[in-house]
């Protein structure tokens, strides 16, 4: 296979941010996008054609399918695409719930030889792979704790569509939208997490989705995880610290198309508690670029072209940090009853 011909289902910001990676990637090209604003089937100025539904652009020929719909309807069209015989690449979340992600893994196993993948790309910025490396080398010893804020200053910013505040359709508030980078970043460097605790709070915006959460978790072999995902964090904030026996990676800022977030920087402190009183050397480097768009789809078209496993973000990915996004709504009391969260260890893909 020397192309692969590409349809992106949904095509709001994310949807042109993923039509223009594919119009700089060699082997990838955009044959035919859809999205439900358009009032009638018709061209764009490059003459792609578009459609209004999902469904109609499955009838083109195609070899992947980019899904950038809504959470409600994310894990439908994920396992259309599956059933039609069509590599696919989905945004985060992977559906409402765990049970939706669950539902599209039992479909994968049935469609052996497709490639999936899910668009979780703080992973693929440069700042978090090389800190990545960092923690893999062992250089700074193993981890003992990390603490990670990520807040934006309310649920819709950027004129962005208000379906994020309803449950019926995104599932959760700033956790499950934003937070969940976060959460999988954590995991990431970290591995699972086995003990979970938490508060839940729509307490300031007064959606039926959260507003705030704050969760304490902790993996098997002790690592300690602390995270607040926020939309009252007033000036827009990314920053993860994580401590390790000698020294730490503070990951500050990340480059996005708001520019709201400040400098992506990587710090790295190299600890001597005997001598450095506290104040030790500190080396950080920042980021002007974020190539993270276009790596994450070379990734995905690499994996199809030379038939490889999906390295970084495959569906067992996405199940594992939506359990743990699932793991830290059910361990508020008060929040799983307000809204029925089942247990996310009786959802099995």
């Amino acid at each position: 296979m020397s192309g692969l011909k590409v349809g992106i289902a949904g095509y709001g910001v994310v949807g042109k941010r993923r039509k223009a990676c594919i119009d700089r990637h060699p082997q990838m090209k955009v044959v035919a996008v859809c999205d439900r604003t358009f009032e009638e089937d018709g061209l764009l100025p490059d003459g792609v054609p578009y459609f209004r539904t999902y469904q109609r652009l499955l009838e083109e020929s195609l070899d992947v399918l980019i899904v950038c719909l809504t959470n409600d309807v994310a894990a439908d069209a994920t396992i259309a695409g599956l059933e039609s015989g069509l590599h696919v690449f989905c945004e985060k979340p992977p559906g409402r719930n765990l049970e939706d992600i669950a539902r599209v893994i039992r479909c994968e196993r049935r469609c052996s030889g497709l490639k999936l993948m899910y668009g979780f790309n703080h992973r693929h910025h440069e700042s978090v792979q090389e800190a990545l490396q960092l923690i893999r080398s062992g250089q700074l010893g193993r981890i003992i704790n990390m603490r990670g804020v990520y807040g934006k200053s309310k649920l819709i910013t950027f004129d962005q569509p208000d379906w994020r505040t309803r449950r019926d359709m995104a599932g959760g508030g700033v956790l499950l939208d934003q937070g969940i980078h976060m959460v999988d970043l954590m995991r990431l460097f970290a591995g699972e997490f086995s003990e979970v605790h938490s508060f839940i709070s729509n307490s300031h915006w007064g959606y039926d989705v959260e507003d705030n959460a704050y969760a304490l978790m902790r993996t098997d072999d002790g690592i300690i995880g602390m995270l607040n995902s926020s939309a009252t964090q007033w000036r827009h904030r990314f920053h993860l610290d994580i401590n390790l026996q000698r020294g730490s990676i503070v990951l500050g800022g990340i480059l996005s198309g708001s520019k709201s977030y400040g400098a992506e920087t990587l710090s790295v402190v190299l600890a001597d508690p005997d001598s450095d009183m506290g104040d030790p050397k500190e080396q950080t480097t920042r980021y002007n670029r974020d190539p993270s768009w276009d790596e994450e789809l070379r990734c995905f078209a690499e994996a199809i072209l030379e038939d490889s496993p999906i390295e970084s973000g495959s569906s067992d990915d996405a199940f594992r940090t939506m359990k743990l996004v699932y793991q830290i709504y059910h361990a508020d009391p008060v929040w799983r009853q307000a809204f029925i969260i089942p247990d996310p260890d009786s959802v099995v893909p």
